[in-house]
């Protein structure tokens, strides 16, 4: 059976081209960048210029870019980091209430120790109240951490409105952009971001590699102690080979852009308009305006979501109920909540989030499963 994939939010394939431009790093350039010697300094070199290719993505400069294990590392390398290094000014953060759990929980592991945090309300389209973030940020707010957009229904922010807030009155910005990075435009300089996180097997390369972007200047505690990689400010040796595939797929990422984009957004918007006709009663979770070109999510009355991708996947279709982080938590997701949908509407969603792979063939080809396999469940 041919396996038809649609949970690009979760994670994507390895390209072949990031494939090829890490193999050299598991065999014959298998040094380690801390030392001195031949292999070693070519390993280094790799490094930097995976570090420069990364920034280009963004619009930094490469010393701003510290690599990480993951995009979740990168949430709490910072977050705490910031939380740790300011607490003279203030113990007061904000974020919102649809973030992802690696920005959520460790909120709540801060709150544990003293700090404060706000938690910004979201219309239905998933989108902040900017001023409800005016009236809570305050003199003694260190940081605020909003997602660029969000894993389950694809919502993007009004950035550059919320770094104008964050400025005046000296507070970090910070973002998780793990679902945005190569999918959308991001240029941190112009958007006024002080710090943003992304994860290399959300845009093609492997899983176990992220990237931290810290705006020069700002000043946070390491996580992690041991040797003095990445500055002095991630400890560990370097995951030479991992790094090396994320800096390609960011190079093949900004080089392919608008297309990526213009594909998705077709795909996109063709299953969504045919899933609304063909499917009576079929809620679409967010807005279409501000949202990711590969996502959409629905919910359907009357069904149970776990059925529902059993079903797909015994037809070879892989897709999620939400976020792959949250798929061994029989809680109603937080995002659907937090967007006003009723408990049993969110326990019968379904995210759709379409790569570079999928085509018109796979769409029909899932309108048409979801169709019968709707009935069937509702019959």
């Amino acid at each position: 059976m041919k396996i038809r994939y649609f949970d690009n939010a979760a994670t994507t394939r390895v390209k072949e081209e990031v494939m090829q431009e890490m193999l050299p790093y598991f065999s014959e350039k298998y040094g380690n960048a801390s030392s001195l010697y031949s292999i070693g300094r070519i390993s280094k070199k790799a490094i930097e210029e995976a570090r420069k290719k990364v920034a280009n993505l963004i619009g930094c400069n490469s010393h701003e870019i510290y690599f990480t294990g993951c995009g979740s590392e990168s949430d709490n390398t910072i977050i705490k980091g910031i939380a740790y290094n300011n607490r003279k000014k203030g113990k007061h953060i904000i974020t919102s209430k649809i973030e992802h759990p690696a920005v959520l929980h460790t909120c709540q592991s801060l709150e544990k120790e003293g700090f404060e945090v706000t938690y910004l309300n979201v219309n239905k389209e998933g989108i902040i109240d900017i001023e409800e973030l005016r009236n809570a940020i305050r003199n003694d707010t260190i940081l605020i951490t909003i997602m660029f957009a969000n894993n389950e229904i694809g919502s993007i922010q009004p950035i550059e409105m919320i770094s104008k807030i964050a400025r005046m009155y000296n507070s970090v910005f910070h973002t998780d952009a793990v679902q945005a990075c190569g999918n959308v435009p991001i240029d941190v300089k112009k958007m006024g971001i002080d710090s943003l996180s992304l994860s290399g097997h959300k845009l093609y390369a492997p899983k176990g590699i992220g990237a931290l972007y810290v705006r020069s200047g700002i000043e946070f505690q390491k996580f992690m102690e041991g040797g003095h990689q990445e500055k002095n400010k991630r400890a560990g040796t370097e995951n030479v080979a991992g790094i090396v595939g994320l800096g390609k797929a960011c190079e093949l990422a900004k080089l392919h852009l608008p297309e990526h984009m213009a594909h998705l957004k077709t795909l996109r918007d063709d299953f969504v308009s045919k899933v609304q006709e063909k499917i009576e009663g079929a809620i679409l979770n967010g807005g279409m305006q501000a949202r990711l070109p590969g996502n959409a999510n629905f919910a359907f009355s009357n069904i149970d979501g776990e059925a529902l991708l059993l079903n797909l996947d015994a037809k070879g279709i892989c897709a999620s109920a939400g976020s792959a982080c949250t798929s061994g938590s029989s809680a109603p997701s937080h995002v659907l909540e937090a967007i006003g949908l009723s408990n049993e509407l969110a326990s019968g969603s379904l995210r759709v989030t379409f790569g570079e792979d999928n085509t018109k063939e796979d769409v029909d080809y899932l309108v048409e499963s979801l169709v019968e396999i709707i009935g069937k469940l509702k019959g």
